[in-house]
């Protein structure tokens, strides 16, 4: 007696007059990005643990007022890590601090990339302030993905059709598709969609820097599908 499958009836393997055919479905396509982030390290150096601390208060509030000034095209601020840590002396008898350093990391996620070009030199004309970026991204949700899905599961329907023709068939039902890892929950790795970075410090703005000019990095969309199908007995 053969066993069916319990999600579907169906034989394992088919029958002579279903035979089953599985395929794997693939899409590959580009989307302009939809967000842009730039990360934002803030700085403050000084023999005094108080005046590092005042200094990289003030700094940090200067940033911050800054990127909220460009209003709605800025989606979303983060202060990340904030640290301030002693230097001490490199050797002798009686270690001692010699200077205080303290580091204030900030995220900022933009829409508006027009925007992004100005706010970048601005933030990179700044005292002590690193920028780093800008990294394009699709949202999760972005239509982008679904159509890439889409076209993986026609691609799937094409390839099977394609093989059941070869063999004088015809496809008769679907009966399983799935993405790709669904079944042990491994996430799968999709291409595409790295980032181009840059950094940014004061060392490289010029007194009343132009806004850089940054072109949008198309992001990579992929997709991939296994299905399985039942067509009509082949005439070979």
């Amino acid at each position: 007696m053969t066993d069916t499958d319990p999600r579907t009836g169906a034989l394992p393997y088919g029958t002579p007059d279903a035979p089953r055919l599985a395929v794997r479905g693939e899409a590959r396509i580009e989307a302009d990005p939809e967000t842009a982030r730039v990360d934002i390290t803030v700085g403050a150096r000084g023999t005094d643990r108080k005046t590092t601390l005042k200094d990289l208060t003030h700094r940090n509030d200067q940033v911050l007022a800054l990127v909220k000034s460009y209003g709605d095209a800025v989606e979303k601020l983060d202060t990340g890590a904030f640290s301030v840590t002693p230097e001490m002396t490199a050797k002798g008898r009686h270690e001692r601090v010699r200077a205080y350093h303290g580091r204030v990391r900030l995220t900022a996620t933009l829409t508006d990339f027009t925007a992004l070009g100005e706010l970048t030199t601005r933030l990179a004309d700044l005292d002590l302030t690193r920028v780093d970026g800008p990294w394009w991204a699709l949202r999760p949700d972005s239509p982008a993905h679904r159509e890439a899905r889409k076209q993986a599961v026609h691609d799937a329907v094409r390839r099977a059709r394609e093989y059941a023709e070869a063999l004088g068939a015809r496809l008769e039902a679907v009966l399983e598709l799935a993405d790709i890892g669904a079944e042990n929950a491994t996430p799968f790795p999709a291409p595409g969609g790295m980032f181009r970075s840059a950094s940014y410090g004061p060392s490289d703005a010029a007194e009343s820097a132009p806004a850089l000019d940054l072109e949008p990095e198309r992001q990579e969309v992929y997709a991939q599908v296994n299905a399985r199908f039942t067509m009509t007995r082949p005439t070979l």
